[in-house]
């Protein structure tokens, strides 16, 4: 609602500008409410009632009255309708009203006044478009003008329409004669430059009227293609010629191209899609509209348009998608941000700039006071120079008598300091001597003293070796006393352990004869046992033939077999030749004879 406000202001103001003859800002009440009866009722008596009108918005005539409480005939200023204007009339404005209506309204209140009496190339109806295309393209700040970039925009856009060549370089060159001058154009100016044919020479004016009708139509009107295709009928399935106009969220169709007789309308969301169908009953170049309730098929002329068609319709569902405004308003929204950018950036320069200029002066006027300053202060110290220059010749006169005069004291001084001189190196000759002695006499101190010293140090040191000495001494005295007792105890022990080691010798001797008696002995048992053995075995053979034929005979018995009642022994060499009780009978011996023999 702010951008259609913005809008609809825009030829307000043409309007109410119109109603100042002398353009002071101040029109009578009468020239903008209904006259009530009273008054003659004319173009410019009747602003309010008419854009009520056109706008269709309830109109009040006493609101005007009570808004301005002065005089009937007293003038109203443009700030001072403006609160009027916005409460009254455009906040309750909803958009269901004809824009080309309320704009031409505007433009019948202005266009006598201002338009230019001089031929034009253009009609009355190109010139009212192009008006209205000004409202569209100005900037938002009165009196309203258009800058230098959105009328290269313009003749651009309305050159592409005749299908010329655009002229970059003749544009640059009024461009820059247009920047010398002014900011921009106004309305009526533009329609002048438009009107002139400077831009669009070799056209004729059908040529122009219809590149104004497409630019009108697609910046205006929001129209982003029209032209002939066949449609599909719903109900009788015949094709008929329709005159179709795509804008950003609907396709109309009509009867033909003067826009007189509508057949219908496709409303466009963003859940429609539109698919390209093949050639069919005799149709050729046809594509398919969905739709929520409906499907549309359309038969194109050929396939370039059916194809440019085809990607319109889905440029348009695609920005109803994404909710972006049409692509035209979109682009000025972007080159007015970036002007406003360009001019915030040169407005910021500017202050730099001027911020530059006031520091630059500033420190020119501190040079300035420098330079007064040093060339006040070069004279006062030329003064001054002259000054000391004078002073230096009287001082050197007066430093002259002085400096004979020196030099006879000089002389004086010099003849008394060479006989101190001899005098004083006389008395340093004998300072130098005693000196001498001096240090001579400090050295022998320093050698007695230290004489002294050693000498002490070295009877310190022998008292204290002459006590370790005696120390030492009872030390070792003590040390040869015990090692006397030891030889004697060591003496007597190693003698018992001598006769210990012979009997031990003598016990092992035995014990080895013993053992020498004792392999013998077993060598005798292991014969007997072999002889033993045999016979067991052969009676074992005979007593097992003995019991299978009792077996065989009687049945099982059981059989004692006859042997030791006493265990026998198991050596690492077989079978032992006697039993525990002798070999127990044996060590009792062997003990008996080991304790005669000690």
């Amino acid at each position: 609602m702010v951008g259609l406000k913005e809008e609809l202001l825009k030829s307000i103001w043409h309007a109410f500008t119109a109603l100042d003859p002398d353009r002071s800002g101040k029109v009578s009440k009468s020239q903008l409410k209904a006259s009530g009866g009273r008054r003659a009722r004319g173009p410019g008596g009747v602003l309010s009632h008419n854009l009520c009108t056109v706008l269709n918005v309830p109109h009040d005539p006493v609101a005007l009255e009570e808004h301005f409480r002065d005089d009937d005939e007293g003038p109203v200023s443009n700030q001072g309708y403006m609160p009027y204007l916005n409460k009254f009339i455009l906040e309750k404005v909803q958009g269901n009203f004809d824009k080309v209506e309320f704009n031409r309204m505007c433009w019948t209140l202005c266009a006598k006044k201002n338009l230019s009496k001089s031929p034009l190339l253009i009609s009355d109806e190109d010139a009212f478009k192009v008006w209205v295309i000004f409202n569209f393209l100005s900037e938002d700040k009165y009196p309203l003008i258009i800058v230098p970039e959105e009328i290269e925009y313009l003749l651009k856009k309305i050159t592409e329409a005749m299908g010329a060549g655009w002229q970059q370089e003749q544009f640059d060159h009024y461009k820059i004669a247009l920047n010398t001058s002014r900011e921009g154009l106004s309305a009526w100016e533009l329609i002048d430059l438009i009107g002139s044919g400077q831009f669009s020479k070799g056209m004729d004016r059908q040529t122009v009227s219809m590149a104004i009708n497409e630019v009108f139509n697609e910046l205006i009107l929001d129209v982003l293609k029209q032209g002939y295709m066949l449609k599909k009928g719903h109900k009788r399935k015949n094709w008929m010629e329709r005159w179709f106009v795509l804008k950003p969220n609907i396709i109309s169709y009509y009867v033909s191209e003067d826009l007189k007789e509508k057949k219908g309308d496709i409303i466009l969301d963003g859940n429609c899609c539109v698919e390209a169908l093949p050639d069919k009953d005799g149709k050729k170049c046809l594509f398919l509209i969905k739709c929520l309730d409906k499907t549309f098929e359309i038969s194109a002329s050929d396939k370039k348009k059916k194809q440019e068609w085809i990607q319109a319709i889905q440029s348009t569902v695609n920005l109803l998608r994404a909710g972006s405004p049409p692509p035209h308003k979109e682009a000025r929204q972007k080159r007015k941000e970036l002007r406003q950018k360009l001019l915030a950036e040169q407005e910021e320069l500017e202050r730099q700039m001027k911020e530059l200029q006031a520091s630059n002066e500033n420190k020119q006027k501190e040079l300035e006071t420098v330079r007064k300053q040093l060339e006040a202060a070069a004279a006062r110290a030329a003064e001054e120079e002259k000054k000391r220059l004078q002073t230096q010749v009287e001082l050197q006169d007066r430093f002259s008598l002085e400096l004979e005069r020196e030099k006879m004291v000089r002389q004086k001084m010099e003849e008394q300091v060479a006989q101190k001189s001899s005098e004083l190196e006389q008395y340093l000759q004998r300072v130098r001597e005693l000196e001498e002695m001096y240090k001579q006499l400090q050295e022998a101190l320093e050698d007695e003293k230290q004489a002294r010293q050693d000498e002490e140090t070295v009877r310190k040191l022998q008292a204290r070796l002459l006590e370790e000495e005696t120390a030492k001494r009872a030390e070792l005295e003590k040390w040869h006393l015990q090692q006397q007792q030891t030889i004697q105890m060591t003496e007597a022990e190693k003698q018992e352990l001598e006769n210990q080691r012979m009997m031990k010798e003598q016990a092992l001797q035995v014990a080895m004869q013993q053992l020498k008696q004792l392999e013998l002995e077993r060598k005798e048992a292991l014969e007997q046992y072999e002889e033993v053995k045999k016979k067991l075995e052969t009676a074992a053979n005979n007593t097992k033939s003995w019991k299978d034929k009792v077996a065989h005979h009687e049945g099982l018995i059981r059989l004692i077999e006859p042997g030791s009642k006493n265990p026998h022994l198991i050596t690492n060499w077989g079978p032992a030749a006697f039993t525990e009780a002798e070999l127990e009978e044996r060590q009792r011996s062997w003990k008996g004879k080991k304790a005669t023999s000690e």
